[in-house]
């Protein structure tokens, strides 16, 4: 595993997805202010923490935790689908040296930085936290799924489509996941607690 971390392959495509973002919020002419770098680094040790706090560990990878996405859609529902992208990827490399289960260094993209990077989404609805939350978690889901097709069909039991056995799997922690974020969300004082995190920034869709 180690070795396909670090291989050729799995570096320049990591590298890749990052100079896509980076070049995606220079475009949209976002600066990397002190408020928006500290927030960053607080949602992501905020989410760290939160997703080490498991009610469930699936065997092949995957865990329903307390709530540990919500400081990644609060970064995106504050700044936009951009800086909720980056802090995704930044989230999903953590993650990836934390809790690796690599197979082959495309693997490695579909089931760490992208589906993190999918919270990022959630910008695109910044009034409409559930759809915006739906609309993230059901892309962290095909993220996923296409990975358990490609790489996992071999754990699907026999006679049992890979497709719908990646949408079992992945759906079986997914849903609750997506559950338990909504209902933190819901309970929140979003409003305030997005204008508290940086009162001198406007609000980014």
């Amino acid at each position: 595993m180690e070795k396909l971390l670090t291989s050729p392959t799995s570096v320049l495509a990591l590298l890749g997805v990052l100079a896509l973002i980076l070049g995606m919020l220079r475009v949209r002419r976002i600066e990397f202010s002190i408020h928006l770098i500290v927030n960053i680094a607080l949602m992501l040790g905020l989410a760290i923490i939160l997703h080490q706090i498991r009610l469930y560990h699936m065997p092949q990878g995957g865990s329903i935790t307390l709530g540990g996405m919500v400081p990644l859609l609060l970064l995106a529902y504050r700044y936009g689908p951009g800086i909720g992208a980056l802090g995704g990827f930044l989230f999903g490399l953590i993650n990836m040296i934390q809790d690796p289960y690599i197979l082959h260094p495309v693997q490695v993209l579909f089931d760490y930085p992208l589906p993190y990077m999918a919270m990022g989404l959630a910008g695109l609805f910044p009034q409409r936290i559930l759809p915006g939350t739906a609309l993230a978690f059901f892309t962290r889901l095909i993220c996923h799924v296409i990975s358990g097709v490609v790489f996992f069909a071999s754990f699907a039991p026999a006679g049992q489509s890979p497709l719908v056995y990646s949408l079992i799997f992945n759906g079986t922690y997914l849903v609750p996941e997506f559950i338990i974020c909504a209902v933190i969300l819901r309970l929140l004082p979003l409003e305030r607690l997005l204008v508290a995190m940086d009162p001198q920034s406007p609000r980014r869709t």
